[in-house]
């Protein structure tokens, strides 16, 4: 059983949040570093299922639309965390906070707001 999630963030979210995420020991894998830049919403949701890596996003409308069409054809995920486009540090204390209460599995197949 894995404690903690790994995380994968889409092109949107900003390099000082990821590095502020990863100063806070979270694993966190981006599109650039994974070779997914320019991919598709629906590539990027099967990278991070794949790879058993939640994801974590600004973008709020593709993502729900994305997460219900999994749910309708039992397709699973290991996550995805959406978040306001705020202040890097504001967002990395949020994620970090619900990563540090959330298990993996509490976090998998779940849309999440932070």
């Amino acid at each position: 059983m894995k404690i903690f999630a790994s995380l994968y963030t889409d092109e949107d979210i900003a390099n000082l949040v990821v590095t502020l995420l990863r100063a806070r020991g979270l694993d966190v894998l981006t599109t650039l570093d994974a070779g997914m830049a320019s991919c598709s919403d629906q590539q990027q949701l099967a990278y991070a299922a794949a790879q058993e890596r939640c994801l974590l996003t600004h973008n709020r409308v593709d993502y729900e639309r994305l997460h219900l069409s999994y749910i309708e054809i039992g397709q699973q995920h290991s996550g995805i965390i959406v978040t306001p486009q705020n202040n890097a540090y504001e967002i990395a204390k949020r994620v970090g906070i619900i990563l540090n209460t959330l298990t993996a599995d509490e976090v998998f197949n779940q849309l999440l707001y932070v």
